[in-house]
């Protein structure tokens, strides 16, 4: 059952059949009532139609003005919407929505809306990020506006959201997503127009909640991996809480302690896409931030498939084209192995790497080198949120500069090396040394650090590098620049037939690329050139 409040457009083909479901289901409506995104302080898309919509009694006539224009409709089966042309960046104005009643919307900018969604790394307040004090204090700025999606599980899409629309201010950010706050102030003072940032995202999610259940059902693979599966765990969890109701009911009566613990069946398949992305739809952005992978890892093959297949339902469902879609590389994490090895961290960074090749408008920061060997939260978040910048800048911008790191393009095997070519690699390959540390990296994000060819700290030794033969037994190899190149070699491996770089769940790397002069570097992805079957694949690969 669809409640009241669940949204009518979220599926432009079935606006039609939603609404006269919601028609049955809605009691009247007294006033005219907007979504909880349209609020006082909000952030209007730039160059593009912006849909405005809501709720109304049936058949009353709704006008919305903005900047002296006029848009006119009725409300159908309780619901009515809009479309404002495209709008120039600026403000402060007002939208007026006018039926039976008037609903001013005050202090409203317009400029670049972006998504910012994930699990706990896109979560972590700015306030327990890396030295924050100076950036919680100087966060006042009129032209960056934050919205927070309040967490919302639900078994059905729902269609409003109870929160509002802030200032950037020391009181606004510090509990607000510091990656999303980063990004966000970075690009609102690269393009100088007001930037609005929707931070939707919760701590542990797997790819899975944030999908709509009709794109899981589609697939066999996800009925039976994702749907079915937790359809039976949800069974043995109703069995195993009336055990446990016994249970405790039991040890009350007989008057004995009782500690154990309730039965939980986790995370239900779309419930975060129901509560907390499709009540933003469809309002206009500019594209989306991501930071999500770790409660994959366990099954990286699948997020191959997963994660595009998130990125393409986003993108139909906003009904906006192929927006921009930004990722972030999981961070290192755990101890540093002492021997090359399999790792699901290293498969999931390459089902990640994987999006960019196989989508357009998909694009990645890689942060190999703000990691942390005991936290799964690394604090150093400034340089993720600039380097998502830089991405968005490329892509969504078309601005002409360099915003990734090298990237592997081919292998040509000479005697006994490896000689690999990458694209992306700026105005060199640079070999940093260990001087660029997680905190020396925050600080370069920051502009108070800057890592350039006359910096002083370049050309180290490579590191992370590995190389196999025909029996695929990686051995650690030494790894030099020459020129645009970088060559691999190994006194175990006579002929190499395969080479990988930061294959690890804390890959200890140090290949960057210069963009040019004043400009930070930028770490290469991790990658391996061998196509043979993974640690995480399904058993029918791994014969191969």
């Amino acid at each position: 059952m669809i409640s009241r409040n669940a949204f009518p457009l979220t599926f432009p083909l079935l606006w039609s059949l939603l609404s006269i479901f919601l028609a049955g289901s809605a009691p009247a409506r007294a006033e005219v009532k907007l979504p909880g995104l349209f609020s006082d302080h909000m952030v209007l898309q730039r160059n593009m139609p912006v849909p405005v919509w809501g709720w109304a009694d049936e058949g009353e006539r709704i006008t919305v003005e903005f900047r002296g224009n006029k848009v006119s409709t009725r409300a159908q089966h309780g619901v009515w919407r809009v479309t404002l042309g495209k709008l120039t960046a600026g403000g402060p104005d007002e939208l007026k929505v006018t039926g039976k009643n008037t609903v001013t919307v005050r202090d409203v900018l317009v400029g670049e809306v972006w998504i910012a969604s994930g699990q706990s790394n896109m979560e972590w307040p700015l306030r327990l990020s890396f030295e924050p004090q100076r950036d919680i204090q100087n966060a006042g700025n009129p032209r960056l506006r934050l919205f927070t999606v309040p967490k919302l599980k639900a078994t059905e899409p729902v269609g409003d959201v109870a929160a509002a629309w802030q200032e950037s201010s020391p009181e606004s950010v510090s509990n607000f997503s510091a990656v999303a706050y980063y990004f966000g102030s970075y690009l609102q003072r690269e393009l100088d127009v007001p930037v609005g940032m929707i931070h939707t995202s919760w701590g542990g999610s797997p790819a899975e909640v944030w999908i709509r259940h009709e794109v899981l059902a589609k697939n066999p693979e996800y009925k039976l991996d994702i749907l079915d599966a937790f359809d039976t765990q949800e069974r043995k969890v109703a069995e195993a809480m009336t055990q446990f109701e016994q249970e405790q009911a039991q040890a009350k009566q007989e008057g004995k302690p009782f500690d154990k613990r309730r039965p939980s069946v986790g995370w239900r398949p779309s419930e975060l896409y129901n509560g907390m992305i499709a009540p933003l739809l469809p309002y206009a952005i500019q594209g989306a931030i991501w930071y999500q992978g770790e409660s994959n890892a366990s099954r990286a093959y699948q997020y191959r498939t997963l994660f595009t297949d998130m990125i393409r339902n986003w993108r139909k469902d906003w009904d906006q084209g192929d927006f921009t879609f930004l990722e972030v590389q999981l961070a290192p994490f755990m101890a540093i192995k002492e021997e090359p090895a399999e790792s699901a961290w290293a498969e999931l960074r390459e089902a990640q790497l994987l999006a960019t090749k196989k989508l357009s408008k998909v694009g990645m920061a890689v942060i190999t080198d703000v990691g942390d060997q005991k936290d799964i939260h690394p604090r150093w978040k400034r340089p993720v949120g600039y380097r998502l910048s830089l991405a968005a800048r490329a892509i969504a911008y078309d601005q002409d500069i360099v915003f990734t790191g090298p990237s592997f393009r081919s292998m040509k095997v000479k005697h006994d090396q490896a000689i690999l070519s990458f694209d992306s690699v700026g105005k060199g390959l640079v070999g940093l040394s260990a001087a660029g540390g997680p905190a020396d990296q925050d600080r370069a994000s920051a502009g108070e650090l800057n890592y350039n060819a006359t910096s002083g700290h370049l050309q180290a030794p490579l590191q992370g590098f590995t190389v196999a033969g025909e029996d695929r037994k990686f051995y650690w190899a030494q790894a030099n620049i020459m020129g645009d190149k970088v060559v691999v070699s190994s006194p175990q491996v006579a002929k190499p037939v395969a080479v990988r770089y930061g294959w690890a769940d804390y890959p200890a790397v140090n290949l960057y690329c210069s963009p040019g002069p004043g400009e930070q570097l930028l770490p290469a992805s991790p990658f391996r050139t061998d196509d043979w079957p993974i640690s995480t694949a399904p058993k029918r690969e791994q014969g191969k």
